[in-house]
């Protein structure tokens, strides 16, 4: 026996000094993953910051040229432009917009290869259009215009909110957003498959911008919709918005597919966006909108909105006061739908919310609790000017109206509530604390904390809330005591690897199941370290061309901490002021070494810095 206790010490040993091996093995293991997990992390803030500000300024841009608008002499060139660009929703009679978009004087001429479509449209056309559109076949004008004015007439005819009832041999599946990105829709319907009466659909909205084949989305979407129109439901997103869509490339995509009817289509799909329903609830138990609810969400009111009235979500509608409409060229008269009967003036919005005191000092605005110019110190006057200089334009051509039949109107509060209720719907986003205050980082909308889920779900008598509106890594996420998922479908949404796509099923229990994919096959084939690094190459790259865009501004700012102009200023300098200007939101002292090539005794020649950002931006 004591041979036999000899002959074991040696194999404890061993044994030991494996296990020593491993848990070392498994300490660098976990250190490895933690370190490539706050890269990932990092990258995605760069990402979700750059995107963020993006949507700010559109709102911002878009806000000074409706001042402008409402304060250019009517007589003025500029002025036409600019409401040719930003014009509002226009008021026409039906028989009017049905001879604009008459489809039947263009000719499918013999020479066309891609798909040909009848009416009424059934499943088989539809299987037909996706076959098509999955081999990069493009769809004539004809037929898009006639499938879209199918669209519009049914549109028209569904309520504010759908109401959808699940049983059990057909689950209902819920989509977030696709943002042109049709890879992923052919993806889940190769999963889950087609929308049909036994597979109920329901799409969350943003649908376009981004992406390059948003156009294709929305007519396979509203395909489905001609032959199916009780089983696929499509709720308005923040970008069914024809001024985001300037920004965010679905109005040049449209463009440059359809050169000659182009305008058209674009003009049919803003009436469309204005008729999409704006919330789909499951067997009265499950709220589905795009971005989210507010402290003042009151769905009954959600029901009772004319909702085409909104066109643009972006700005509230004024009352129509004699003498206030602006006379449209008669050229621009005909090629719109003919004698318009009236157009909606609109005005800016303050956003009542209880956001503690030191929210406001924040540099950051939001669509909502932009100052109403009756209450600015500035005169209209000078707050013009103030713009005009500004943005760079001619002092002389800022000429404000003088004209008594331009005189500002009043928004009345009917009015003004059913906007904010739309963009709250629209636009918002959770946060973890409790409490409503405005989006000051997308710039519309709130943020709205656990304790307002909990209420606005037991006034309605509801047990969740599922919103999109957020790309998540991984394809979903929950939040708010699990009260609240956030769904996002577009895959590699910021880059490649950057994140999966998932959507849901969910039966009579009400219970969401989720099935996650990625739509690039590239990225299936990376490894975790290699898709890290791919995703954040890209996001400094993104991040670099933010700092050569605000190089002037970062020059001025770095100046100020230069007195005696030697080009050196201090990396904490250099943290503090480069936030300042970009009010990202991001490490930068973290991200210096990916940013900053060299820097000595803890100072940095800003001017090579600034150089060596033009040379890059230069090779891109």
């Amino acid at each position: 026996m004591g041979c036999g206790l000899g002959k074991s010490e040696p194999l404890l040993k061993i044994c030991h000094k494996a296990i020593s091996a491993a848990l070392l093995i498994q300490r660098w293991y976990r250190q490895h993953v933690a370190r490539l997990e706050m890269r990932r992390r990092c990258t995605w803030n760069i990402f979700q910051s750059i995107e963020y500000a993006g949507e700010q300024d559109q709102i911002k841009l878009y806000n000074y040229f409706g001042f402008l608008m409402d304060h250019f002499t009517p007589a003025s060139s500029e002025r036409n432009l600019i409401s040719h660009i930003f014009r509002k929703n226009e008021i026409c009679l039906d028989t009017e917009w049905e001879r604009y978009f008459c489809y039947k004087s263009i000719e499918v001429t013999k020479s066309y290869t891609g798909p040909h479509l009848t009416f009424p449209m059934t499943f088989c056309g539809v299987s037909k259009l996706v076959e098509a559109f999955k081999h990069k076949e493009q769809l004539h004008a004809r037929y898009v215009l006639q499938l879209l004015g199918e669209t519009w007439r049914l549109l028209r005819t569904f309520p504010n909110i759908s109401h959808v009832i699940a049983c059990h041999p057909k689950p209902i599946t819920i989509c977030g957003d696709l943002h042109g990105h049709l890879e992923d829709l052919l993806l889940i319907f190769y999963k889950n498959g087609l929308p049909s009466s036994d597979k109920p659909y329901v799409f969350n909205g943003d649908f376009v911008d981004r992406g390059k084949n948003s156009l294709e989305i929305l007519l396979t979407l509203f395909g489905f919709l001609l032959v199916y129109p009780n089983d696929v439901h499509l709720n308005r997103g923040n970008h069914e918005d024809h001024i985001v869509n300037l920004r965010y490339g679905f109005t040049k995509e449209v463009l440059g597919k359809y050169r000659v009817h182009g305008k058209k289509i674009l003009k049919l799909l803003q009436m469309i966006f204005s008729w999409l329903p704006l919330a789909t609830v499951i067997d009265n138990k499950v709220l589905i909108v795009h971005g989210g609810i507010s402290d003042t969400t009151d769905l009954d009111k959600i029901a009772r909105v004319d909702r085409q009235k909104y066109a643009s979500a972006l700005r509230p509608p004024k009352m129509k006061v004699h003498g206030c409409m602006t006379k449209m060229n008669e050229n621009r008269e005909r090629e719109a739908c003919g004698q318009v009967e009236g157009r909606r003036r609109v005005c800016s919005l303050t956003y009542h919310s209880s956001a503690p005191d030191h929210r406001h000092d924040l540099p950051r605005r939001s669509l909502n609790n932009t100052p109403v110019c009756s209450k600015l110190d500035l005169s209209v006057d000078e707050k013009l000017n103030s713009r005009c200089r500004l943005s760079g334009f001619d002092q002389a051509r800022c000429e404000l109206k003088k004209s008594d039949s331009y005189l500002e109107s009043k928004t009345t509060e009917t009015d003004l509530d059913e906007w904010k209720q739309i963009v709250d719907v629209l636009w918002s986003d959770p946060m973890p604390q409790n409490g409503c205050i405005p989006n000051e980082v997308r710039g519309g909308g709130c943020y709205w904390g656990p304790d307002v889920t909990e209420e606005v779900l037991r006034r309605n008598n509801l047990q969740l809330l599922i919103r999109s509106h957020e790309c998540k890594q991984d394809g979903y996420e929950f939040c708010h005591n699990r009260r609240v998922i956030t769904i996002f479908s577009a895959s590699n949404y910021y880059e490649v690897g950057s994140n999966r796509g998932a959507f849901i099923r969910m039966g009579p229990d009400l219970v969401p199941h989720f099935i996650q994919y990625q739509a690039s096959t590239t990225c299936r084939e990376l490894t975790l370290r290699q898709s890290v690094g791919w995703t954040e190459r890209s996001a400094l790259q993104a991040l670099r061309e933010q700092l050569f865009v605000h190089r002037s501004d970062l020059i001025s700012a770095f100046q100020e901490f230069d007195p005696s102009n030697k080009g050196m200023i201090s990396v904490t300098h250099w943290a503090s002021t480069t936030e300042r200007v970009l009010n990202l939101g991001l490490p930068w002292r973290v991200l210096r070494p990916q940013l900053v090539s060299s820097t000595q005794h803890g100072m940095m020649d800003y001017q090579q810095w600034i150089k060596e950002l033009s040379i890059t931006e230069t090779q891109n």
